[in-house]
């Protein structure tokens, strides 16, 4: 079965403001097969469709479980990662999405695709097509240098550990979390960095969407989303900032200085 839609733009990310114009543009060749389509990568990746109305939680180290309704828990949650590895001692942890912001994947046939990916999806095999985000090589090898980096991702293991397998060639990210370890709040999988294990001072998360981090959205590092454009240098110019920020005790006086600034 041959798939049009792209994987991100149709199901993976919460880009309300451009996704439809995509899906529109991706889904010309055969609207009749969108349903189908959606359906498959549903089950397969992250689903991130509504808006966060409410404003998130104050930012403290207390695990925060939200329920379906949108009430909070209070049954406390076991951290989601181990405690910090010696030789990543004092550094900021560092939490990394991975599609639009370091990969796109379609199940369309790429010809200058980096990696293919076989996934199964209701017993049947389908290739998956990524394309690296320009500076991803230099990005990651760097950040793997100076952070503690956690890749979390909203997809599925069976398609996202394949791709960091081939994507990480330093070991960069220590850990890897996957959309078991997302809250489901309201539509969006969210990455709840209150449940890291981490304290939050220290915790950085780079994402193009926002719904991700809309409980911590003064520890993200916004990025835009990335398809297909090879001049793209966003995550290169980035790298001199985090730099910097590697040095710091606290991470929340420079981030703001940063959305001031911008």
């Amino acid at each position: 079965m041959a798939h049009s839609a792209s994987i991100i733009t149709q199901v993976t990310r919460d880009e309300e403001e451009n996704a439809t114009s995509r899906e529109d543009g991706a889904n010309e060749a055969s609207p009749s097969k969108k349903p189908r389509s959606r359906g498959l990568l549903h089950s397969l990746f992250c689903c991130l469709c509504h808006k966060e109305s409410e404003p998130p939680p104050p930012k403290n180290n207390a695990p925060l479980l939200v329920e379906e309704n949108g009430t909070l828990s209070k049954v406390p949650a076991k951290p989601l990662l181990p405690r910090m590895k010696s030789n990543d001692a004092g550094k900021i942890c560092v939490v990394i999405d991975l599609d639009e912001t370091l990969v796109h994947s379609s199940f369309k046939p790429v010809n200058n695709a980096d990696f293919i990916i076989p996934v199964e999806i209701d017993g049947t095999v389908h290739q998956v097509y990524v394309l690296k985000r320009p500076h991803v090589d230099e990005f990651l090898k760097r950040m793997g240098e100076l952070f503690e980096c956690v890749l979390f991702t909203a997809s599925l293991s069976k398609y996202a550990d394949p791709v960091s397998d081939l994507l990480d060639k330093w070991g960069a990210f220590r850990y890897r979390l996957f959309r078991e370890s997302c809250v489901f709040h309201k539509g969006n999988y969210v990455k709840d960095m209150s449940r890291l294990g981490r304290d939050l001072n220290k915790v950085i998360i780079i994402d193009n969407s926002p719904a991700s981090y809309v409980f911590h959205p003064d520890n993200a590092v916004p990025v835009a989303s990335w398809f297909d454009d090879m001049s793209d240098t966003e995550l290169l110019d980035l790298i001199p900032f985090f730099e910097r920020l590697s040095k710091v005790e606290d991470v929340y006086e420079v981030l703001q200085q940063q959305r001031t600034s911008s």
